[in-house]
């Protein structure tokens, strides 16, 4: 089992957590099982062949036995007991990997799945473990690595797989180190880049170009001809953990860097298309956000720069680097940027007033912009990640958005408002209008808006349908000045919002693709 080699190697490397560590596993195991559960009830998996609530959740499998246990543990959010577990056909299932193989699912993808699931156990046990208080919350940085247990809903929340366990203290930000980043001199003739790259990273016509310490180690050995640099910069993992906040360097910057580790769906390298089409969908994006009006309350991290080295003579996703705005440019004094994921992953202690107003105050800074953007052609990928929320006083004061490589742009929207579309290296621009109002609603309704409700409501002891209630107030009234965005306020307030199907995306055969399933809007109720 993964568990032992991981407390084996504590041992060596941090004595300290090895009875943290265990004492960790089995409420880790547990909230692992709790999410596959959630995932069992509600995604299309291979191998379920019905559902049916009757105070219980039962699943009927295509094998011909079948699965029970809480229905209350299978809803998106749910506290999970140390001691859950699912009633199979020989028994209790307590170990995520079991519960898994009772699907009968393909043997490779079920193969890679259970690798994943194990190593999210024990990454998430050892979070726990290094974080057995609240860190104390002083800057932007600081709210970024408060996430301790990862992706609210996803099985795969702590996955880090290709990171030995010192790898992942050294790097990952709910441990809380400083990480050196390499510099790799590029030879003009073997970089390939986009925008302004920083002088501070240049030597002449040599590129200076950020490289995370795990690349440096695993990736770079393999290409020869290229040598580290004498100097790292400093910098401290964000959420993304491959995108971090020099210390010393590059002043108003973060620096996206490739990392061969899968987290959650995707290995986190920077492809050609992400690279290329960073500043201009900057450009474009901020364009339209301005011509809207809604320039002050979301404001774009722009992507400055980026750059890869050609590896015969194509650009690396592995060799690749993004400059990018930090959020601190868009701050005022006594000001914070708390990715919205970290609201809820921080049980919503940075948080002041009334719940119910701080988020129609927040939905009255979000809504108007992400859905004025939507009809005017432009989908962000508006996740807790992604976006982010200046507070002062624990108040809400405007939306940051990052990573642009998520949005989707439909050409005919734009076209009709008086934008033309730059020429892109990648696939997000189409005509496909359910594409692109799931990108945004998926993200927002489905992940932002669900986490806070499910976490004011819980900590805050506000009623879910108030929550609900003021945030279907905000959009009715942006709706009511969109009169040509009938379709997507009539998706907005639909029966069902659309929901990753993260478990269902790692058991196909193109696991890289997105899925989604149905899910009850609580907005439905509220038209």
């Amino acid at each position: 089992m993964p568990y032992s080699s991981t407390n084996d190697e504590l041992r060596h490397v941090r004595p300290d957590l090895v009875e943290p560590f265990e004492a960790a596993l089995p409420g880790a195991r547990a909230t692992v099982l709790g999410r596959l559960w959630g995932a069992l009830a509600r995604e299309p998996l291979p191998g379920v062949a019905d559902r049916r609530h009757d105070g219980s959740l039962v699943i009927r499998l295509t094998s011909g036995g079948q699965l029970s246990g809480p229905a209350a543990a299978a809803e998106r959010f749910a506290p999970i007991p140390a001691d859950f577990t699912v009633r199979g056909p020989e028994g209790p299932i307590e170990e995520p990997v079991r519960l898994l193989a009772a699907l009968g699912a393909h043997p490779q993808s079920a193969s890679r799945l259970a690798a994943e699931l194990d190593n999210s156990i024990a990454n998430l046990a050892l979070a726990r473990a290094a974080n057995p208080e609240p860190h104390e919350v002083r800057d932007s940085v600081d709210a970024e690595q408060a996430v301790v247990d990862g992706h609210p809903q996803h099985p795969c929340c702590r996955t880090r797989t290709g990171m030995s366990v010192a790898e992942v203290l050294a790097y990952a930000p709910e441990h809380h180190r400083v990480v050196d980043l390499a510099l790799v001199a590029v030879p003009a003739d073997r970089w390939q880049g986009t925008g302004d790259w920083p002088q501070e990273l240049r030597d002449g016509d040599t590129v200076l170009m950020p490289l995370h310490p795990w690349q440096r180690d695993h990736v770079l050995p393999h290409q020869p001809g290229l040598t580290v640099v004498d100097r790292t910069i400093a910098a401290r993992p964000l959420l993304s953990m491959r995108t971090l906040s020099p210390l010393d360097a590059l002043p108003g910057c973060h620096i996206k860097t490739a990392l061969d580790v899968q987290v959650t769906n995707y290995r986190r390298t920077i492809s050609p298309a992400e690279v290329a089409d960073g500043a201009p969908l900057s450009e474009l994006v901020t364009a339209v956000v301005d011509k809207a009006g809604h320039g002050e309350s979301l404001r774009i991290l722009r992507e400055l720069a980026g750059g890869a080295i050609r590896v015969d003579g194509t650009a690396s996703a592995s060799l690749a680097a993004v400059i990018r705005e930090s959020s601190e440019r868009h701050l005022g004094s006594q000001e914070i940027a708390v990715p919205l994921t970290a609201v809820h992953g921080t049980g919503a202690r940075m948080v002041s007033g009334d719940p119910v107003t701080w988020l129609a105050e927040f939905a009255g800074l979000v809504l108007p912009p992400a859905l004025t953007l939507l009809s005017l052609g432009v989908a962000l990928e508006a996740h807790g990640q992604n976006t982010l929320v200046a507070l002062r006083d624990g108040r809400p004061v405007r939306v940051l958005y990052r990573d642009l490589d998520g949005v989707r742009i439909h050409p005919g929207r734009l076209a009709r408002h008086g934008f033309s579309l730059p020429p892109l290296a990648g696939t997000r621009a189409g005509d496909d209008e359910a594409a692109l109002r799931t990108k945004l609603f998926g993200g927002l309704l489905s992940g932002v808006f669900s986490e806070l409700v499910d976490v004011l409501s819980r900590t805050h002891g506000a009623a879910p349908e108030e929550l609900w209630a003021a945030v279907a107030a905000v959009g009715r009234r942006v709706y009511d000045g969109l009169p040509d965005a009938a379709g997507d306020r009539q998706v907005f307030f639909g029966d069902t919002l659309p929901l990753k199907a993260t478990v269902a995306m790692r058991l196909a055969q193109d696991s890289g693709v997105a899925r989604w399933t149905p899910v009850p809007s609580p907005l439905a109720r509220h038209r």
